[in-house]
């Protein structure tokens, strides 16, 4: 019981510093520099923390914590900003909605969803996660990301998950670009067969994607027809939200 409680108390005080260094907690723990290293790793490898992109040296907390209870976010702005939006916008299409964050660039992770009311319907838990490359949430996010972020994420190498899933660097490079074109994202059956997904990032005052807002639905009901209606849609919910995120803030 007692490596939980050590854990959990160098959990919080990563949340609390981060992003922050193995010297930097040992000093706040007066514990030996490779118990907070072995901690570190472990809960890395358990996907609550991870290394801090731009300087690795540095930890902070990993994007799964937000999974672990949703209501803790109830006090975020991010949460907060993107709940009656999502509504809003689940009312105008009736589809389900999922409310995404990026886990570095590691996969994207579900922390937020409105049902539609259809009997058959497209469904993700909270906590689900998904890749990168291969999910309209996924491809919204790598669209804004620098470009040496695109060719560190493309040099581990694109999986197959359908038939449809992108996994030539070269098409991934041109729909990323159209992507940025167009404002949104879609994924038809690259990921999990026979669902479809249309996404646009949450960006920062800076155009760092924070989140994604998707709609999401069978293929039974995909209509590309419909497609630059609910691009327009879900693009304008992103944008509101990503306004009333920094209004809050």
């Amino acid at each position: 019981m007692k490596s939980v409680t050590r854990s959990l108390r160098i959990l919080e005080a990563v949340a609390q510093h981060q992003p922050v260094t193995v010297g930097e907690l040992t000093k706040i723990f007066g514990l030996p520099k490779s118990t907070v290293q072995r901690t570190l790793v472990t809960l890395n490898e358990a996907g609550w923390l991870r290394a801090n992109r731009k300087d690795t040296t540095r930890w902070e907390i990993g994007a799964r914590v937000l999974a672990v209870r949703p209501a803790a976010l109830q006090g975020s702005s991010l949460f907060a900003a993107a709940r009656e939006p999502m509504i809003r916008l689940r009312d105008a299409v009736n589809e389900t909605i999922h409310l995404s964050v990026p886990d570095a660039l590691d996969c994207i992770v579900v922390v937020d969803r409105v049902d539609s009311s259809h009997a058959v319907r497209t469904f993700h838990d909270i906590g689900d996660t998904s890749p990168m490359h291969a999910t309209a949430t996924g491809r919204a996010i790598l669209a804004h990301l620098p470009e040496t972020d695109v060719d560190e994420f493309v040099s581990g190498g694109l999986e197959r998950y359908t038939e449809a899933t992108l996994i030539d660097p070269a098409e991934l490079r041109a729909e990323l670009e159209r992507v940025r074109a167009d404002g949104y994202s879609v994924n038809r059956n690259q990921y999990r067969p026979d669902v479809c997904a249309i996404a646009a990032a949450v960006l920062d005052g800076d155009g760092t994607p924070l989140a994604t807002v998707a709609i999401s639905m069978p293929d039974s009901r995909y209509d590309g027809a419909r497609l630059p209606e609910w691009g327009r849609l879900v693009a304008d919910t992103a944008a509101e939200v990503a306004a009333r995120r920094a209004g809050a803030a």
